[in-house]
């Protein structure tokens, strides 16, 4: 055991990282347990085989859908967690998005918009947020789209990105998905934890990964820190659960039902439930001609026929990657000639939340379970399928073919919602701040608490989140 920490955070993405950055610099000892270990700083993490095709970095364990079927979802267990992989789209939820949608399933947030806004100024700063024009092909694109259908409306993507990767093109066609080793993109590791290299006050572990909560021989309410898989413990007074909202929540069932919390703590039966991922779908336009972009990922478009939908491009597609995600039938030729040609979009819609769709530890079989259906979310499905067609219909008139691709359970960069916050142990998990509801010393500091995944990339929200309890820790063990 080890008592020279204020607090353990485990886990050290996107809101593991910032709940750190704002602690260290509270003056508060700080633990961060990551269950992986640091990415190469070559150019490994730029290889498009090893990183789509082998899957070098990308996790291995299986897990059971709510039939039973294995799949392996796409985690990513390093330090920084997924922010080292995203496309760094750094996105505000609308003020609206905090309020509850009955009609769309969508709950409410304990708070509104402006008690999150100091905190999004902070993770833009920290984050350096920068928005780039787009590029002519790109523009002349969205241009044909938005004049044919004045409903549609382009903004500029916010993106943790540095200008200088304009400068570098290998760089710039290989951010969205892969790992920076330049340091090009905004991520937790470059941005929040490598500032605080060198502090005393904060210590990095590496390859632990958090096998069970420790709490007070008297009290199983009150957790005093952590048992690691290899054997090592660690003790503070406060922990904080910032794995994700696909392990955060399994750490807590583990621990309700070890010590048979189930009818104590009023809210276990919502501990792994009304779990969101957000309906993805990968629509590719063909185009006859070859298009010389680079960036590419620099737009998202509106249209308020679908509130709760956006569009996003996405970055460079060529052949190679390409050949890496279509079966090995197809001809390299067939691959390398429509390569140069496709332009990417991810089509986004907020899917609500249902207490049916949630995590499980130790489901059948003894795997981990993701119990997610869309037929429990009509309402999103509806509108998610509605934008989809009508997208590609207005490609076509673009002059495009388009096509789509439902990504599917195992497309899990947007994971949230197994924890959710609000104000009554009854319908939430965890409080206001993220102090589990009924239980001492344990926080949660991850997607996992989002009552709603909005319409866009949720990043920049968890940052925030993650900034504001570090400074609500800091300030309360002042």
């Amino acid at each position: 055991m080890n008592e020279a920490y204020d607090v353990i955070i485990v886990g050290s993405g996107a809101g593991g990282a910032a709940a750190a950055f704002r602690l260290v610099n509270g003056g508060r000892r700080v633990l961060v347990l990551e269950k992986g270990t640091s990415l190469p700083r070559d150019h490994s993490t730029l290889d498009v085989r090893q990183v789509f095709k082998e899957g070098r970095f990308r996790n291995k364990e299986l897990w059971v859908d709510g039939r039973n079927m294995q799949f392996i979802p796409g985690e990513y267990y390093n330090v920084g967690g997924k922010t080292k992989w995203y496309g760094a789209a750094l996105l505000r939820f609308a003020p609206h998005e905090f309020e509850a949608d009955a009609a769309h399933q969508c709950l409410p947030w304990p708070f509104g918009g402006d008690e999150l806004a100091p905190w999004y100024d902070e993770a833009e700063r920290l984050l350096a947020v920068n928005r780039f024009e787009n590029e002519p092909e790109l523009q002349s694109l969205l241009d044909r789209i938005t004049t044919a259908d004045p409903s549609f409306r382009a903004e500029a993507l916010p993106l943790g990105l540095k200008p200088e990767i304009l400068h570098d093109e290998e760089e710039a066609k290989h951010f969205d998905g892969y790992a920076s080793p330049s340091g090009y993109k905004s991520d937790a590791e470059c941005n929040l934890l490598d500032p605080l290299k060198g502090n005393p006050r904060l210590t990095l572990m590496t390859g632990k990964a958090v096998a069970a909560l420790s709490c007070a021989p008297d009290n199983p309410l009150r957790i005093t820190g952590v048992h690691c898989a290899d054997g090592s413990s660690w003790r503070a007074p406060e922990v904080v659960l910032a794995a994700g909202a696909m392990t955060s929540p399994r750490l807590l069932q583990d621990h309700i039902r070890a010590l048979s919390l189930e009818t104590t703590l009023a809210s276990a039966p919502l501990v792994g439930a009304n779990f969101k991922m957000h309906i993805n779908s990968a629509v590719l336009a063909f185009s006859a001609f070859r298009d010389h972009d680079v960036l590419r990922k620099t737009a998202i478009l509106y249209n308020d026929a679908f509130p709760h939908s956006t569009v996003q491009c996405l970055g460079w597609i060529d052949s190679e990657i390409l050949g890496t995600q279509l079966p090995a039938a197809v001809p390299k030729f067939v691959t390398e000639a429509v390569g140069g040609r496709v332009i990417g979009f991810f089509v986004t819609t907020e899917d609500g939340s249902d207490a049916d769709n949630r995590i499980v530890s130790g489901g059948r079989g003894g795997l981990p379970m993701m119990n997610y259906d869309l037929r429990r979310l009509p309402p999103a499905d509806k509108e998610h399928r509605r934008l989809v067609r009508l997208f590609i219909r207005r490609l076509i008139r673009a002059g495009l073919v388009g096509v789509d691709r439902y990504v599917g359970l195992a497309g899990t960069a947007h994971a949230l919602g197994s924890l959710v916050m609000g104000d009554d142990p009854r319908t939430s998990v965890v409080d206001a701040h993220g102090r589990v509801h009924g239980m001492g010393g344990l926080w949660v500091g991850d997607g996992s608490v989002l009552p709603r995944s909005s319409r866009v990339n949720p990043a920049l929200t968890i940052y925030a989140l993650g900034l504001r309890l570090g400074a609500h820790l800091a300030e309360s063990n002042a």
